[in-house]
């Protein structure tokens, strides 16, 4: 079966290909505890895109905090690591996904705002990291989240397939925009977290799932 050959999907992996904007979620909500601040609904909008330093610099000039950007930065990849590795799972039917995508000749990719070590240690635990040829995160790049194209082209480029052949796989507003002004088709993974916006994903996205039973089987 080379149904798919010459074609790449790229894939998100918060709320994407991971069932764990939760785990995300409590990270803030135990982070903001432990300072005594009050995590509200605008603060994750305004940094659900943004790369973990512009985050960090974000979180310190919005609450006054003490902390360096790389302080905070560090402390929150402890607790990070800590529930990517040990409680994060796969959405539904995403490996078997995978296993069909792979099957079918078609390159694969994860492109994520992740870190690159909590990306690793997430995949790992999961257990998709062999599918890929490649990863990689906007902290790769020059961008300061996925508002910039970059992290879709990157991971293009790496599997040497043109942008108009690859299939992007994403749940956030923003994200989807950008893929699809790259150039590239777009799937939307439907999340809870991206509910507020779930009109303009369906108006820009070539098609949107519930998990990836729903996915489509042949690459645009």
């Amino acid at each position: 079966m080379k149904t798919n050959e010459g074609k790449a999907a790229i894939f998100d992996l918060d709320g994407t290909l991971l069932d764990s904007m939760d785990v995300w979620h409590q990270v803030d909500v135990d982070f903001f505890a432990e300072r005594g601040l009050t995590l509200t609904d605008d603060y994750m909008s305004d940094v659900c895109a943004m790369k973990p330093d512009e985050v960090a610099r974000y979180t310190i000039e919005r609450y006054g905090l003490d902390d360096t950007p790389l302080e905070l930065s560090r402390h929150w990849d402890e607790m990070v690591l800590e529930a990517y590795g040990t409680t994060v799972q796969a959405k539904p039917h995403a490996v078997e996904y995978l296993d069909y995508l792979k099957a079918s000749g078609a390159k694969l990719a994860v492109a994520t705002s992740l870190s690159p070590r909590v990306r690793e240690v997430a995949m790992r635990h999961v257990g998709i990291d062999s599918y890929f040829e490649t990863s990689v995160s906007v902290e790769d790049t020059q961008a300061a989240s996925k508002s910039s194209p970059e992290v879709y082209l990157l991971a293009a480029s790496r599997l040497d397939v043109r942008a108009g052949h690859c299939t992007v796989f994403e749940d956030l507003l923003t994200a989807v925009r950008t893929a699809k002004d790259a150039g590239m088709n777009v799937w939307a993974m439907e999340d809870s977290y991206s509910a507020d916006d779930r009109a303009d994903i369906a108006r820009i996205a070539n098609g949107v799932i519930n998990d990836f039973d729903d996915a489509p089987r042949q690459l645009l």
